[in-house]
């Protein structure tokens, strides 16, 4: 197993466990792309081992599909939504079984300088808003986890959805708004 591409074979399994006709077409795209599958799911779920159920997930629904998707134009931004959603399958599935949401453990810490205090904190916040996001409806949040996560601009998002950057540009206001305020609260402060 090469050590830079760790998941060297899991083609083989994918279609093994697909149960399909050889999909010639599939091992090239994995190749080329599974880096930025798993890269992506790591972002939304911060978790390698659920990066890599993500990654798994993408590539056997691919594989499973009876038509191939058309993958010419735009390969990228279909897979990064594809494992978003699928990560946020994960983490939804996390949040209806956590029982209670996340209570930070003092308040916020104030200078800038790292310390343990201060990074479990940050890792709280980050995490809540993990569940926050996956409280959001699946257009919403993918447009977020896109933008936010990923880094891809209104342009690259609006193409992906087929929609205008100007659409885009409104719904991530919203979310934004939405998910300060949540997070504001969750912090114990008024924003």
């Amino acid at each position: 197993m090469n050590e830079d591409r760790p998941e060297e074979g899991f083609v083989d399994v994918a279609l093994a466990q697909a149960d399909t006709a050889p999909g010639h077409w599939i091992e090239p795209i994995y190749r080329e792309h599974s880096r930025v599958v798993l890269q992506t799911a790591y972002r939304v779920t911060g978790n390698a081992a659920d990066a890599e159920d993500v990654l798994q997930t993408v590539f056997i629904r691919l594989a499973r599909r009876e038509d191939p998707p058309d993958l010419t134009r735009g390969a990228v931004g279909y897979l990064r939504r594809a494992a978003t959603n699928a990560a946020l399958d994960i983490l939804q599935s996390r949040s209806i079984r956590a029982s209670s949401a996340i209570e930070p453990d003092g308040p916020a810490v104030a200078d800038s300088a790292p310390n343990p205090e201060r990074l479990h904190y940050s890792s709280e916040v980050f995490a809540r808003l993990r569940q926050l996001v996956a409280g959001l409806s699946r257009r919403h949040a993918e447009m977020f986890t896109l933008r936010y996560f990923e880094g891809l601009d209104n342009t690259e998002i609006a193409t992906i959805f087929d929609t205008t950057p100007g659409t885009v540009a409104v719904t991530l206001h919203r979310v934004r708004t939405r998910l300060m305020d949540e997070l504001s609260s969750f912090l114990g402060g008024t924003r």
